[in-house]
């Protein structure tokens, strides 16, 4: 009788789900990331290709409708992960900025998506960008080759599925566009605010404990705190640690290939068609894959310089240090004894015009 509510805890961690995604989908969002690698590859500049990679995971913004709708919604969070990651700039030269920074964006990204209703992935990918960036060794003045190499691989990204979509909306009709949230103080105001103050905590703790390019931290702050609910949230925080150990074995198998500026490409779309086929299914498992294409996507112009383990030891203490954090800002969202004082005093502070 003892070992049935963990085992009904572990059935519920490895539940997959039953998924009508098709294969032409991660096979283009694997293009939009992989692409932009192989162009640098080419032109012997593996790191430009990096930044245009970052860009193009926009593709996984897409929602299933309408032509018109997908394509206007594709381009306006184009818009915005070129604007993160120019914010995420100013905080590599200005340090002090940082926190402050990735606090806005992330208020920003989570206020901005629930109020047009864009779906999962939310603000993760803003916020990550910001975050690479915000640690990324470039000089002044290459912030506008930077800012341009991003939102080339946006527009590449927004071509890609332009042409997905034409082959797939004769395949499959579209989804009717979700009606727009009700807004709500809860929902627009009090958990964006809640979400980018712990997601600049766990920045601000692990530059406190002097951890070197700390960016995985928010990050996995970010994704913990994603959970609707706190079983959610609990749920996800396992998931990410358990996939994540898992993941940075993998990582640490793919670090010692001999990988050159061609097979940096070519693993990497690997990755991430295999990542969007299992994300839908199964988050922990999508987890494992997603570790090193997120490994290789933040430090591939940096292979050679840091020896493998020493990286993958750094980022699993990046993870698990972010998701603790994470699950610390969930019970503030989600459980009623911290919740309900959270939100009233955040009410007092608002302006009752700012209450719908």
């Amino acid at each position: 009788m003892k070992i049935d509510p963990l085992r009904a805890e572990l059935a519920h961690l490895l539940k997959i789900n039953a998924s009508d995604r098709p294969w032409q989908m991660p096979f283009a969002a694997a293009l939009s990331s992989g692409l932009p690698l192989m162009v640098g590859a080419w032109f012997d500049h593996l790191e430009y290709g990096l930044v245009s990679s970052l860009g193009g995971l926009v593709f996984l913004y897409m929602p299933a409708t309408i032509l018109s709708h997908r394509m206007v919604m594709l381009m306006a969070c184009a818009f915005g992960m070129t604007a993160a990651y120019t914010l995420g700039l100013s905080g590599h030269f200005v340090p002090a900025l940082m926190v402050p920074m990735l606090i806005f964006v992330t208020i920003a990204a989570t206020m901005l998506s629930r109020f047009y209703g864009v779906g999962m992935p939310g603000g993760l990918f803003f916020v990550m960008t910001a975050s690479i960036a915000a640690y990324a060794p470039v000089d002044i003045l290459a912030v506008p080759l930077m800012v341009g190499l991003i939102s080339m691989g946006t527009l590449l990204a927004c071509l890609i599925a332009f042409c997905y979509s034409l082959y797939i909306l004769r395949r499959h009709p579209p989804k009717p566009a979700a009606p727009l949230p009700e807004p709500s103080f809860d929902a627009m105001v009090f958990e964006p605010a809640m979400i980018g103050v712990f997601v600049g905590i766990a920045l601000a703790v692990a530059q406190g404990i002097g951890l070197e390019k700390a960016y995985w931290v928010p990050i996995s702050s970010l994704v913990v705190m994603q959970g609707v609910s706190l079983r959610a949230v609990w749920t996800k925080k396992l998931q990410r640690i358990f996939g994540t150990s898992v993941g940075l074995l993998l990582a640490l198998a793919v670090l010692h290939l001999p990988l050159d500026k061609w097979s940096v490409g070519a693993v990497m779309m690997v990755l991430a068609f295999i990542v969007e086929t299992l994300i839908v299914r199964q988050y922990a498992f999508a987890a494992v894959f997603l570790t090193p294409m997120a490994i290789l996507l933040a430090e591939a112009a940096s292979l050679g310089h840091v020896a493998p383990l020493t990286l993958i030891e750094a980022r699993f203490l990046d993870i698990v240090l972010g998701s603790f954090i994470g699950l610390l800002g969930g019970l503030c969202l989600h459980w009623p004894r911290l919740r309900v004082p959270l939100s009233g005093w955040a009410r007092r502070l608002t302006p009752a015009r700012f209450d719908p």
